[in-house]
């Protein structure tokens, strides 16, 4: 079963610790994710009314708001829980990494479109991520950057609003 296989994935990117955090959130949004599976409604319903239940109590326990709409890639890891709120527009790719205070959404409530993330994105605390913009692959986001503007590939945004710097080639 999927829901099973995304669990245990979910649980080696956190290295096998069920007590953290973000592992939890990832159990909820897994679940939210699998019942849009059942295709009888009459069966999803009392399913959806659980997830709502568990959905706002781990947003209360750990202040991480991701739902389950969010299509996140593979190795998705919260790294530091408390006041992450990601909107349910937003994408991510895989091997991306959030800490606290990091803030993906919309820039205006009239533009019902929120970032879309790249692979191996590293996010710093307190970040801010806004509007209809594409963070490209390999980028690293300083903490507290508000970036409202599309980063390429291969970058580091820092800063408020963010400056864009190429990431330089290893030797």
């Amino acid at each position: 079963m999927t829901l099973f296989r995304n669990i245990r994935a979910d649980l080696a990117t956190y290295s096998g610790v069920w007590s953290s955090q973000g592992f939890w959130v990832m159990i909820v949004y897994r679940f939210g994710r699998w019942r849009y599976t059942l295709t009888n409604s009459f069966i999803r319903k009392p399913f959806s009314l659980l997830y709502r239940f568990l959905y706002k109590s781990v947003q209360v326990l750990t202040g991480v708001e991701l739902p389950c709409e969010v299509p996140v890639g593979s190795n998705f890891r919260i790294d530091h829980f408390g006041d992450i709120i990601i909107s349910g527009y937003a994408r991510f790719g895989d091997n991306c990494i959030i800490r606290n205070g990091v803030t993906v959404g919309l820039k205006n409530v009239e533009e019902k479109t929120a970032p879309c993330i790249g692979n191996n994105v590293n996010i710093g605390a307190g970040a801010k991520i806004l509007g209809n913009i594409t963070i490209g692959n390999n980028v690293d986001i300083g903490a507290n950057a508000v970036v409202i503007s599309s980063v390429p590939d291969n970058s580091i945004a820092v800063g408020i609003p963010a400056k864009i710097i190429p990431r330089k080639e290893r030797l």
